[in-house]
């Protein structure tokens, strides 16, 4: 499990909208989480959990933090990550601390400041889902500061592999990783106008030309035209109602 994806959270200023737009774009529903003296709501595709949903936390808006997903990435020791995410020149900003019954956590940030969460849970994991199944996550993708370090940085922590490497000409080069063997993901060097490195993570829909309309309706703003990529899958990316960036793939238009 080391190195891999296994949890998605949403950390919005309107939990109820973005339920409601969620459920209707990708196909999840909904359950509260039954935590004690927190509101956490549950996305399901079909009986499997993907990922949760939360108001952000006091704070996040004094500090121009903008609703956002997170990853979490499955570790085999939380505290011994965490100390290496700072070891190779990565920030700490939760320190590890326990989610009753649930698991372990930490939220960190590369070198450059993308986020991410260090996750390792308590008792055996739920059954995954295949990677490309209407509903679950089926790329992550990051926009680095600098593609060479942040490979380096996520290599040393994961394990992550490089698979095929495709040069966008002047874009720079988009590189495929794997996990496993199995590749989940692309990382590339952000264009000088986007200000910050963030992760984008995209939803498995059926077909992409419905579930824009379904975004559009509901408030989401287009990033980008759809576009075909190798292997014949569409793409599309988005910010939803509060701001959040997000983006769908599908095996048809």
């Amino acid at each position: 499990m080391h190195g891999k994806f296994v949890w998605y959270e949403l950390m919005t200023t309107d939990t109820k909208t973005a339920e409601a737009f969620y459920k209707n774009v990708v196909g999840w529903s909904a359950r509260d989480a039954g935590m004690p003296g927190m509101d956490y709501t549950l996305f399901y595709a079909g009986e499997h959990q993907v990922g949760g949903l939360m108001t952000m936390p006091d704070g996040a808006l004094e500090m121009k933090v903008p609703p956002a997903w997170l990853g979490y990435v499955a570790v085999d020791d939380v505290d011994a990550t965490a100390a290496k995410v700072s070891a190779e020149g990565g920030t700490v900003h939760r320190a590890p601390e326990d989610i009753p019954n649930i698991g372990r956590f930490a939220i960190v940030t590369d070198p450059h400041g993308a986020a991410f969460a260090l996750f390792k849970g308590a008792g055996e994991p739920p059954p995954s889902m295949e990677q490309m199944a209407a509903g679950n996550v089926g790329w992550h993708e990051l926009m680095a500061g600098d593609l060479d370090t942040a490979f380096g940085f996520y290599s040393k922590l994961f394990g992550w592999t490089k698979d095929q490497a495709m040069d966008m000409g002047d874009m720079g080069v988009y590189q495929i990783f794997a996990h496993n063997g199995q590749p989940i993901g692309g990382m590339m060097t952000k264009p000088k106008e986007v200000p910050n490195p963030y992760w984008l993570y995209y939803f498995n829909v059926e077909a992409l030309d419905a579930a824009i309309e379904r975004a559009k309706s509901g408030g989401a703003q287009a990033m980008m035209e759809p576009m075909e990529v190798p292997g014949g899958a569409w793409i599309a990316q988005f910010t939803d109602p509060q701001g959040a960036l997000f983006a769908l793939v599908a095996p048809k238009r």
